[in-house]
């Protein structure tokens, strides 16, 4: 299997992580899926990263030309359904997704949309701040994870992945366990996006704040016991990793949830703690801490959108 062709859809923090390696390995086999005002936004403005303006190639969601061999989706979550309809004039027979959303159950979404042939699984560990179209970042703080559910051995539709990001120098693991890998980062997202959106603090401050990472580790258990139900084991061993690699974290960023309120958008706190205490009723985990995350996180969505 080779991949020539690739797409993006979503060219915000995720997305910007991997369009400018991309476009110079790929040139006009890499563009961008856009429609409407973004698509006149992203073609009179462009987007500026690391000091550069790029103009990206264009496709809109209703051209219906060659298929794309891989597409990466790098949306918020509340725009995740309509960016499935947005690809599929870009699916062909032989086509690869990669979900890069911060959730657990996008790649369960699109094996129902598209067939579990095309999709495989994948999570982002990376801290980039972006702001009115523009975002300054190590590209090389961070990676991709993707792979199979089970990698022991590798697949071809993952060593094909594995090419591309190999010649795009692209920094990537391949998890032997992927929903390990995904939960995992599910709970650290909720004990670090949550609490840094709630109370307005940048991950500098678990540096130096016990009871922030008091209520960050307290967030991650209840994620935690939510997986154990589900047969994932993630712990208190994780949580310590956790504890050490959110230190190394710079501590000027902000996690995306925070980003958000800041700039007066919508936040993903559905998928994040609102999912989390969904999935707790339905397991009989408590999950107080996300019940206050959610509720808080709304409130501050109302100082915006009610005023």
């Amino acid at each position: 299997m080779k991949i020539k062709r690739i797409a993006l859809i979503g060219l915000g923090a995720m997305g910007v992580f991997f369009a400018p390696r991309l476009y110079e390995a790929f040139g006009e086999n890499f563009y961008i899926i856009a429609g409407g005002e973004r698509k006149k936004r992203l073609e009179s403005r462009g987007v500026t990263i690391n000091g550069v303006n790029y103009r990206f190639p264009i496709v809109t969601p209703e051209e219906q030309g060659e298929p794309a061999d891989l597409i990466l989706i790098g949306v918020k979550g509340y725009g995740f359904a309509q960016a499935i309809e947005d690809i599929r004039h870009q699916v062909g027979e032989h086509t690869l997704i990669l979900s890069l959303l911060n959730g657990v159950d996008s790649e369960e979404q699109l094996i129902q949309a598209f067939g579990e042939e095309h999709v495989l699984y994948a999570y982002m560990r990376m801290s980039i701040v972006m702001k009115d179209g523009k975002a300054d970042f190590d590209p090389y703080w961070g990676k991709i994870h993707f792979g199979e559910n089970k990698n022991d051995v590798l697949s071809d539709r993952v060593l094909a992945v594995k090419e591309v990001f190999d010649h795009a120098d692209i920094p990537y693991e391949i998890d032997p366990d992927m929903l390990k890998g995904l939960w995992f980062k599910y709970m650290c997202n909720i004990g670090e996006n949550m609490t840094c959106a709630l109370l307005g603090i940048p991950f500098g401050f678990f540096r130096i704040s016990d009871s922030a990472n008091w209520i960050r580790d307290n967030a991650m258990r209840e994620v935690a016991a939510i997986a154990q139900k589900k047969g994932i084991d993630i712990g208190e061993k994780e949580i310590a990793e956790q504890d050490v690699t959110v230190m190394t974290i710079p501590p000027e960023n902000k996690p995306s949830t925070l980003q958000d309120l800041e700039a007066e958008k919508l936040t993903e706190v559905e998928m994040f703690a609102g999912n989390v205490i969904k999935m707790g009723k339905e397991l009989g985990v408590p999950t107080p801490i996300n019940e206050m995350f959610y509720h808080g996180i709304r409130v501050l969505e109302e100082k915006f959108t009610k005023r």
